[in-house]
């Protein structure tokens, strides 16, 4: 404990006489920083993985189309949702995009990775219609482990100053 009025060690004063809190984000924050940093990259991947292979379905393409149209749309719609809020934040559109492609790729990319791996490793799932079964469950499941493995990824680029800590930096979430 520092007496009331003077400096801590790290030059900060204390008219309390505590410690001055930590500027850095505690483990339990930044815990939880990389799990919404991780459901905002989900929202976004969820929406253009699901569009696109409903849209490669319908429409009849294979398996290296379909992957392709659903990436594109997971990024496309991964950086719009962090793009607009960037927008209201009064940052201009270069630098909003600038702001989602540095936040957002790594995680994005992890996202797709796993759940585009998974989809080709279950049996059957990249054929299935969109009337199987399997096409949704299979579709469901991989955004789950998709989560769940790119939360670490999330906490450290967070920790590290990159990823979603670029998007706080200038906006409230």
């Amino acid at each position: 404990m520092v007496p009331a009025g003077s400096r801590a060690a790290n030059g900060a004063e204390t008219p309390s006489g505590r410690s001055p809190p930590s500027r850095g984000p505690s483990r339990r924050a930044s815990w939880r920083s990389a799990v919404q940093a991780t459901l905002h990259c989900l929202t976004g991947c969820a929406i253009g993985e699901i569009l696109g292979m409903v849209l490669a379905t319908a429409l009849g393409w294979g398996n290296v189309a379909s992957i392709a149209i659903s990436v594109v749309l997971a990024f496309l719609f991964g950086y719009s949702l962090t793009i607009r809020p960037v927008l209201r934040a009064g940052i201009g559109m270069r630098r909003a995009a600038g702001v989602a492609f540095a936040s957002d790729t790594v995680s994005i990319a992890t996202m797709e990775l796993v759940d585009n791996g998974f989809i080709l490793i279950v049996p059957g799932a990249i054929a299935a219609g969109l009337d199987d079964g399997l096409f949704w469950w299979s579709l469901a499941l991989s955004l789950v482990i998709a989560f769940v493995l790119t939360v670490p990824v999330n906490r450290w680029l967070i920790a590290r100053g990159r990823g979603h800590a670029v998007v706080h930096e200038l906006h409230a979430h």
